[in-house]
């Protein structure tokens, strides 16, 4: 008999492709699934293959490094990254045909660099800041990027495949800065027109706005969170259908008996008011699970939520098992899809006082191993529906 995994991520990828074919059905335009930081936890190659088969036109990334593991990994379709420091060594990103972006004309400069070592022409992006005040050139310096652009485009340097930018506050609908950013990004967009930059693709929403602003939709929508079946505007999104791709689970590893008095982990922040049962559960923050859900998240045991009792410590936590004896070698799952009434990322985002983003990509981070449902690279055969 083979042993129980001490604890495991369960990916569906039958689930990215429902979610991806779902949101581009919505959206009506392109698709960018965004599979940055190893898949949002998720694993970047399987579910950019996973994106891919769905139909997702493009893929997205933050660095270099990651949009040339895709390439190593065999995909050969459209990839945009978009973060660098100031002597990014740009060489390979220009041979792989990757879209690069570029925030500022010195970028622009080391990008001709790799232009002329390799002699290809470039891919390039221009972003906009359109008052996140995070990366993309300020409405003053856009005119001076777009000139440039344009120049080393006559040069035949590289062609103009781009112009982006991001919402600060999309997963609020009724916040005023949605429509100032959607203005912004247009007055830059006439700019470029003007200056005889004609982009393939135009591209201002992320997945929440994807959802919830449809003038904001553009060319290209850029998905990430809600690839993986989690809502990017709790509250504010419609039922969609999408399901989270991700279960993250344990086995029990020990169930014992205290007494009325007794306190559980380190501070002693939990103490039994009433003779109960604990869990153990060989997890904790060295595998990614948030230190803040000890006392406030819960976790699926025997058919039912179990709440976590004391701080969660680097290798375990403990959970309430009301009382009931429960066997060693139990499923845990920590989240999941909802199914049965467990706990989804979402729950745990609540309760850590955070986003799904987090808890999804920190506990794919940690040493949990992933095992991957509906892979077509193992089962060709793999039935397009996601279960239910």
């Amino acid at each position: 008999m083979m042993p129980a995994a001490r604890a495991e991520i369960v990916v569906d990828l039958a689930a990215v492709r429902h979610n991806v074919r779902t949101l581009r059905e919505l959206t009506g335009v392109a698709m960018m699934t965004v599979v940055k930081a190893d898949g949002y936890g998720h694993g970047m190659v399987p579910t950019a293959r996973a994106a891919r088969e769905a139909g997702a036109e493009w893929l997205g990334v933050a660095t270099l490094d990651e949009a040339l593991e895709l390439r190593a990994a065999g995909d050969t379709g459209r990839i945009l990254c978009w973060l660098y420091v100031p002597g990014e060594e740009y060489d390979a990103g220009v041979a792989a045909g990757l879209d690069l972006t570029a925030y500022t004309p010195a970028e622009l400069d080391e990008i001709e660099e790799s232009v002329g070592d390799t002699g290809r022409t470039a891919r390039v992006q221009l972003k906009i800041d359109t008052g996140l005040s995070r990366g993309g050139a300020s409405a003053a310096d856009w005119p001076a990027l777009v000139e440039r652009a344009r120049a080393g485009e006559l040069a035949g340097h590289w062609k103009v495949t781009g112009i982006w930018s991001h919402f600060s506050s999309s997963d609020e609908p009724d916040d005023p800065a949605n429509d100032a950013q959607e203005t912004a990004f247009r007055a830059a967009l006439d700019i470029a027109e003007a200056a005889g930059l004609r982009p393939e693709v135009r591209h201002l929403a992320n997945s929440a706005a994807a959802i919830l602003r449809p003038s904001s939709r553009f060319d290209l929508v850029r998905c990430g969170i809600s690839s993986y079946g989690l809502d990017p505007a709790p509250g504010e999104s419609p039922d969609l259908g999408l399901i989270p791709a991700m279960t993250a689970r344990a086995t029990l590893a020990l169930v014992k008996e205290v007494q009325p008095g007794d306190a559980v982990s380190y501070g002693r922040t939990w103490i039994a008011d009433a003779r109960t049962t604990l869990g153990l559960v060989p997890v904790g923050y060295g595998d990614g699970v948030p230190r803040r859900a000890g006392n406030h998240a819960e976790a699926f045991v025997g058919g039912r939520r179990r709440p976590t009792r004391g701080r969660i410590c680097m290798d375990q936590l403990v959970v309430d098992l009301g009382g009931e004896h429960l066997a060693p070698g139990d499923d845990v799952e920590l989240f999941g899809s909802g199914r049965d009434g467990a706990p989804t990322a979402q729950d745990w985002a609540e309760a850590c006082d955070t986003i799904s983003y987090e808890i999804v990509t920190r506990i794919g981070s940690g040493r949990m191993p992933r095992r991957y449902l509906n892979d077509r690279t193992d089962s060709p055969a793999d039935s397009e529906v996601a279960p239910a």
